[in-house]
């Protein structure tokens, strides 16, 4: 909740001075970290919930759908409640792809040769 109602606020008034870093599209990069760890840490979260017993595909599927569906709505509330903010599609991709990407770091852990075990 917290980190929503932090992406509805602007810094650019504030002076972070970043020295000589300039990282092409640091946006997109930090935007796909972050939905990594959301859909990495939210289908282990929903593990724990279940004791396992969603199943990983269901698991996955629900996480990734959030993922997008919450990604969508903060990009339509940066749009339409913010002066001076505004909505990108690239950042909605670069939530999918981090969501995408964290969602398949579980499915690699849970279904690898000698995978960990889903259920308790």
């Amino acid at each position: 909740m917290f980190i929503t109602i932090l992406s509805l606020f602007s810094f650019s008034s504030m002076d972070l001075d970043t020295g000589n870093l300039n990282v092409p599209y640091a946006d997109k990069i930090v935007h796909f970290i972050f939905y990594f760890g959301f859909g990495f840490l939210g289908a282990l979260c929903f593990r724990e919930r279940t004791n396992g017993s969603l199943g990983l595909g269901k698991t996955i599927g629900t996480v990734m759908v959030v993922a997008v569906i919450y990604g969508i709505i903060i990009e339509i509330l940066q749009y339409t409640l913010t002066a001076d903010r505004m909505a990108e599609l690239g950042d909605v991709l670069a939530n999918t792809l981090g969501a995408f990407a964290g969602i398949g770091l579980i499915r690699w852990f849970f279904s690898k040769k000698n995978p960990l075990k889903w259920k308790f």
